[in-house]
C-alpha cells in the first residue's frame, strides 16, 4: 500500500510543518534521494523529485493512558458471568490481543510507504547538503541568470521617461469625441458665422451665434483637452535573457577500476554543472562520451551504468569530443563546456597525445573545461598523500596557461565544492 500526500500547500500555509517533517525524517529522505540520484537523468536537474519513505518513524507522538497504576474504573455492559474479584482465564490458542503482527499473506511482505514531492530547491538543498558553503553555491547559481526589459503594455502611472504620447493622445481624442467637446475648428467656425451676421446686420443671427459661441466655450472649458484619465505610461517587465545556446560534454572513464562510488561522485559533479548551464542558457545539449581504450558517444543510462573491461587511453575520449564538435557544434554558434571524471589511470605513452589535444585544440574552443579525479586514492593512500597519477601530471602541465581549465581531486561528496567555487566565482583572484 502506498500513502500519497495530496494535501494542497496554498501560499506557504503549511511550509513550516513541511520543513519540520523533512527535518524529522531527514535520514529516510536522504536515503531515498541517494536512490533517486542513481536513476535520475541529468536533464531532470531543474525539477523536483518524488520521494518514497517507509511509514515507520513518521507518526506523531500521542499521549496514552498508562497500562498500570492510578485509579481505574471500567464499565463492561452485558456481563452476566463475572462479579467483582473473579479472575478471568487467559484465552486459549493465542486469539485476540492487539499489537503489531506479521504482514498478511496477500501483501507480499511489502512495507507501507509514504510518498511526497520535493520541490526543486528542496531537492538540490538536500542533495548538496554535505558540500561546504551550500549558500554560496545557491547564490552563485542564481546570480548567473540575466534579464532584459520587455514591453508589457501600458499603465496609468510611471516615470516621465516612460510617458507614451501616442497612447495618451489616442485616449484623449476618444474621450473628447464621446463627450462632444467642441474643437478649435468648431469654435472658429462659430466665430466666423458671428462675424458674418454682424456685417450683414442680422440681429437674430448675431444672437444665435453668440449663444452658440458661449456654449461651445463653456463645454471646451468643462472638458479638458487632456485629462488625467487619458495619461498612459509604457510598462516594461524583466524577463530572463537567454544567452544563445550551450553544449555540455560529459567524459568519463568506465573501465573496471571506476567503482559505483566513483561514478556517483562524477554524477553529482555533472548534475550541478548542468544546473548551472540550464539557468544561464536557453538551450543546453548533453553529450555523453565514455572510454576505456576506445571511446564512443552513448546515451545517459549506458554512460552511468554500463561497465567495460580493458585498458585506459584518455586521448580517445578527447578525440571523440573533437569529432562531435566539428560535426554538430560549431564554436561560433555554441558555448562549449566539458567535464571529465576519471580515477587518473592512463596509458603512459598517451600523455603527450592528451596534452596536445586538450591544450592545443579543445581548450581554445571551450568556455570551460573541468577535470575531477575521483575515488579514495585521489587524496590519500594508507593515510599519506598519494603521488600524482599519470593523467594528473599531464593535465597539471596544461593548467597554468589556461584560465578556463580547472582540476581537482575528490574523494567524497564534501570535496566537490572547490571545483564549483572556481567555476562560479565572479572574481577569480578573490576566489
Amino acid at each position: 500500500m502506498n500513502i500519497i500526500d495530496r494535501r494542497p500547500n496554498p501560499k506557504g500555509k503549511s511550509l513550516a510543518n513541511r520543513q519540520r517533517f523533512i527535518e524529522r525524517t531527514k535520514v529516510e529522505v536522504k536515503d531515498a534521494i541517494t536512490d533517486a540520484l542513481k536513476r535520475r537523468k541529468l536533464g531532470d536537474g531543474e525539477g523536483g523529485e518524488k520521494i518514497s519513505i517507509p511509514t515507520r518513524g513518521i507518526t506523531e507522538p500521542v499521549l496514552r493512558p498508562a497500562r498500570s497504576g492510578g485509579k481505574r474504573e471500567y464499565v463492561v455492559p452485558g456481563n452476566k458471568k463475572f462479579v467483582a474479584g473473579d479472575q478471568i482465564e487467559r484465552p486459549q490458542g493465542g486469539g485476540g490481543g492487539g499489537g503489531r503482527g506479521e504482514a498478511s499473506a496477500d501483501d507480499n511482505g511489502e512495507q507501507d510507504a509514504f510518498e511526497f514531492m520535493l520541490s526543486k530547491e528542496e531537492f538540490l538543498d538536500l542533495l548538496f547538503e554535505d558540500l561546504e558553503l551550500p549558500n554560496l553555491i545557491k547564490t552563485k547559481l542564481k546570480s548567473m541568470e540575466t534579464t532584459q526589459l520587455t514591453r508589457a503594455g501600458y499603465s496609468m502611472d510611471g516615470t516621465p521617461a516612460n510617458f507614451s504620447i501616442r497612447r495618451t493622445m489616442r485616449n484623449s481624442l476618444a474621450r473628447r469625441i464621446s463627450l462632444s467637446r467642441p474643437s478649435l475648428a468648431d469654435i472658429e467656425e462659430i466665430e466666423k458665422a458671428l462675424k458674418t451676421a454682424e456685417e450683414s446686420g442680422d440681429a437674430e443671427g448675431v444672437t444665435a451665434a453668440k449663444l452658440a459661441l458661449d456654449q461651445a466655450r463653456v463645454r471646451a472649458k468643462r472638458f479638458a483637452y487632456i485629462d488625467p484619465v487619458d495619461v498612459r505610461y509604457n510598462r516594461f517587465d524583466r524577463v530572463p535573457k537567454p544567452n544563445t545556446q550551450a553544449v555540455m560534454f560529459c567524459l568519463m572513464d568506465v573501465s573496471g577500476s571506476m567503482t559505483e562510488a566513483m561514478k556517483d561522485l562524477a554524477k553529482r559533479f555533472f548534475l550541478l554543472l548542468h544546473v548551472f548551464l540550464v539557468r544561464r542558457y536557453k538551450t543546453v545539449d548533453l553529450v555523453f562520451i565514455r572510454h576505456t581504450s576506445n571511446a564512443q558517444e552513448v546515451d545517459e543510462d549506458t554512460f552511468f551504468h554500463s561497465r567495460e573491461t580493458g585498458g585506459t587511453i584518455v586521448s580517445t575520449a578527447l578525440e571523440e569530443m573533437l569529432k562531435v564538435v566539428r560535426a554538430r557544434y560549431n564554436p561560433e554558434n555554441w558555448n562549449i563546456y566539458a567535464a571529465q571524471a576519471s580515477d587518473g589511470d592512463n596509458y603512459s605513452e598517451d600523455s603527450d597525445r592528451c596534452s596536445n589535444l586538450l591544450g592545443g585544440e579543445i581548450l581554445p574552443l571551450s568556455q570551460y573545461f573541468a577535470y575531477i579525479e575521483v575515488g579514495a586514492e585521489a587524496t590519500l593512500r594508507h593515510g599519506f598523500p598519494s603521488p600524482p597519477t599519470d593523467l594528473w601530471r599531464t593535465y597539471a602541465s596544461i593548467a597554468p596557461g589556461h584560465e578556463n581549465f580547472a582540476m581537482r581531486k575528490v574523494a567524497d561528496p564534501s570535496q566537490i565544492f572547490p571545483v564549483f567555487h572556481d567555476l562560479f566565482a565572479k572574481d577569480k583572484e578573490h576566489a
